[in-house]
């Protein structure tokens, strides 16, 4: 119950957000979620509602000038999404490269980083490579903290760059355009991701708990073969 209510918080401080500020807030909410969980999918599919004129007194504003709501809106609100996420990733590659790894194993715990994540993040880097960044720009969870360890494991700042662009695009184009179809509905779309978030991360703890114990068997076959030779 007490999760519940926090979510519910969360989602209405986030809605709350970009019902007052439009794209500003979408871009900075965004741009946080690149380094720290900022309930991005809620801040895309509620943008995308917005710019389908979903909600009477909230439209998509940009310097001033009103964004025609539909497609012109629906654009500007997944932009302002991509640019702000893309942003925030560099920002985060930046805290990671200069900051370094003591550092951040030192006070890592202001950005929910520990030693054991750097840990994880590491092996995710050299199992997938260049696959690490895309794919975790389009997992939930781990979608927020791969920037700061691309920085600390010196991820090339121009590829690192062009992979998150493409992977936040897909991420946000996908969600505003779920929430600019859905319209007023966006709520009921919304706890249809959140149950799809759930199952897309038990699936990674599944497929992290196989390698590991995969990694202990060969571990345990090889000692054997040491002990019979």
């Amino acid at each position: 119950m007490a999760l519940a209510s926090v979510l519910s918080e969360l989602t209405d401080a986030v809605t709350g957000a970009i019902g007052d500020h439009g794209l500003y807030a979408v871009f900075l909410l965004m741009l946080v979620d690149a380094v720290l969980p900022a309930a991005s999918e809620v801040v895309m599919v509620y943008g995308g509602a917005v710019a389908a004129g979903a909600f009477a007194g909230q439209e998509v504003v940009f310097f001033g000038r009103t964004i025609e709501e539909g497609l012109p809106a629906y654009l500007a609100v997944a932009l302002a999404g991509t640019l702000g996420y893309t942003v925030g990733a560099v920002a985060g590659w930046a805290i990671g490269l200069y900051g370094g790894r003591p550092y951040l194993e030192r006070h890592g715990r202001w950005l929910h980083l520990d030693a054991d994540k750097l840990d994880r993040a590491e092996r995710w880097f050299v199992r997938w490579e260049d696959w690490a960044v895309f794919l975790g720009r389009l997992t939930p969870v781990v979608r927020s903290f791969v920037s700061v360890p691309a920085g600390v494991l010196e991820a090339r700042v121009v590829r690192y760059t062009l992979l998150t662009l493409a992977g936040s695009a897909l991420w946000c184009f996908a969600f505003a355009g779920a929430g600019w179809a859905a319209g007023a509905s966006w709520e009921r779309l919304h706890h249809t991701f959140r149950y799809l978030d759930v199952a897309v991360a038990v699936a990674i703890a599944a497929g992290i708990a196989w390698l590991l114990l995969r990694a202990v068997r060969r571990r345990r076959a090889a000692a054997g073969a040491a002990r019979s030779g």
